[in-house]
């Protein structure tokens, strides 16, 4: 997987999702009903076989030269017959190859890799984990309810869950670090962060999102802030991008209180995890430290109004499932802005379903 992406601009983006979607439309019709609805279920099975993917490495075994189906099966400690079974279920849906009775990468299989930039290694081992496979088989209890089943399910909300298990809690947050990466060329490309000296990105995790920023724009310096268990794995990713001299770690929750100072305050992916109050109670610590000057940047999806196919749905439903938040479109997320004391000036989007929503203290 080449190491830079290429980032198009939102409106070409959009175009490419519209063609796909009446694609996928067409494809869907071109069968009876009943076998695309078939396929569409079997597609929970696709995502786990992926899953056993990542977990034996497989990308990893096969990065410095293609194997043959006993060779491999020694590197990644699987039966071979089995492996042959699940080779050829995941080759016929276009990840890995066989030329010549060896196994070798292609570009999803690439994807696979758990070193190279934009990963989706963790974020395969994630979704198909047993714990969050058990939170999403309550889904139709989340659906009656319409509160997160995780309290219910482990006595905790979800994020002191992942709190008590250290094993999954890493998961997770490689997961994030690597969508994190893939998100942020999106919003560094298209939103311009160079006015703003002092940037602070809020809940900001090991701050592959801030180094980002960073190294599109060297005038800027930064300040990370997430609990103190998160942000103890960020110098590592801070000095791999050559921004730790500029970037100002601080533990702490956003319930308590946020740093003052900044220019610019960066929230991604941090309010929709919440219901209303509690998003309310975030951004209302985040006015109390901001400066009338400054600017609040939420990397967020906004749910779009078509009834085409689009990311934010999903996560909308991860959010109902595991944190009993939700996503939001412009509306709803210029209500909750006025709510903290915020006005809503703009909505940018980007080349990914993230949009940045840029507000200013009311």
């Amino acid at each position: 997987m080449p190491g830079d992406l290429k980032i198009p601009p939102a409106k070409v983006a959009r175009f490419v999702e519209r063609f796909r979607h009446y694609v996928y439309r067409f494809h869907q019709r071109s069968a009876p009903a009943p076998v695309a609805m078939l396929e569409m279920i079997m597609a929970a099975w696709v995502a786990q076989a992926i899953q056993v993917a990542a977990e034996l490495r497989i990308a990893d075994a096969l990065a410095d030269h293609p194997m043959p189906l006993d060779e491999l099966a020694g590197r990644v400690g699987a039966n071979p017959d089995a492996l042959k079974r699940l080779m050829r279920a995941l080759i016929s849906r276009g990840v890995f190859r066989q030329r010549r009775g060896r196994y070798r990468l292609n570009a999803l299989a690439e994807s696979l890799r758990s070193d190279t930039p934009y990963s989706m290694y963790g974020y395969a081992r994630l979704v198909g984990s047993p714990q969050h496979r058990e939170h999403w088989s309550l889904l139709v209890d989340a659906v009656k309810s319409g509160t997160s089943t995780v309290p219910e399910l482990r006595g905790k909300d979800a994020f002191d869950y992942l709190t008590d298990e250290p094993e999954l809690a890493k998961i997770f947050n490689d997961a994030m670090t690597s969508l994190s990466g893939l998100s942020a060329l999106t919003v560094v490309a298209g939103y311009s962060f160079g006015s703003f000296p002092t940037i602070v990105d809020v809940g900001g995790g090991h701050g592959e999102l801030l180094a980002g920023i960073l190294e599109a724009t060297p005038n800027v310096r930064g300040v990370l802030y997430d609990k103190p268990e998160v942000v103890a794995g960020a110098p590592a990713l801070l000095s791999a991008h050559g921004v730790e001299d500029r970037v100002l770690v601080q533990g702490g929750s956003f319930f308590d209180g946020v740093p003052s100072g900044g220019d610019a305050y960066v929230l991604k992916n941090v309010i929709h995890d919440w219901p209303d109050g509690q998003a309310v109670a975030i951004l209302r610590n985040v006015r109390a430290a901001i400066r009338a000057d400054a600017t609040l940047l939420l990397v967020e999806v906004v749910l779009p109004g078509h009834d085409r196919d689009f990311a934010g749905n999903w996560v909308d439903l991860e959010m109902l499932v595991h944190a009993g938040g939700r996503e939001r479109d412009a509306a709803e997320w210029r209500a909750l802005l006025n709510q903290a004391g915020f006005r809503m000036n703009r909505v940018v989007q980007t080349a990914s379903p993230y949009s940045v929503i840029e507000a200013t203290p009311a």
